[in-house]
């Protein structure tokens, strides 16, 4: 029987290492996939350090596959998957309508397969003053509920513990 969780939480909060913690107790004796969703099209020199932080702590644990856009194409029945970041992803959407997200993330939900997903708390703050942050922040919330819904575990991440939601 597989798995889906999904750990959410802010910025730093640890959430990253403890779900790829998970996935690699729910891979044994494979190796999981990583699906790293970040557009690394841009110039961004913060990101990138980001970037290496995240392919360091990884290292040869993981098989990496680096998908900022379709994420179906990839997960297959009887695997191991980690997402980081679906946030990321809705940003590489941002010009979508949600349902497009929402359906990809369905199919995902019906493949026996262990699915760890990875979400930024951005919904505790003010509401943004510009249109496409604030489609963000909704669209994360959005998101965010949907996989609340279909997983079988929700860990709200703070300061590196894991609070277990469901």
């Amino acid at each position: 029987m597989s798995i889906k969780a999904l750990y959410y939480g802010g910025q730093k909060s640890g959430k990253s290492l403890l779900a790829e913690e998970k996935t690699l107790s729910l891979s044994l004796p494979h190796k999981p996939y990583y699906i790293a969703t970040y557009d690394n099209s841009y110039a961004d020199k913060e990101m990138q350090k980001r970037l290496k932080q995240h392919q360091r702590q990884r290292t040869n644990k993981f098989i990496s596959i680096e998908e900022p856009f379709d994420l179906v194409q990839y997960i297959k029945s009887g695997e191991s998957y980690l997402i980081d970041c679906i946030s990321m992803w809705i940003l590489n959407h941002i010009h979508k309508e949600d349902n497009f997200l929402l359906n990809q993330l369905e199919t995902i939900s019906k493949i026996d397969a262990n699915i760890i997903f990875v979400l930024n708390d951005v919904n505790s703050g003010i509401i943004p003053m510009d249109k496409e942050s604030r489609k963000f922040v909704d669209t994360t919330g959005v998101i965010g509920q949907y996989l609340a819904k279909i997983c079988d575990e929700v860990y709200e991440v703070k300061l590196g513990i894991p609070i277990l939601l469901k």
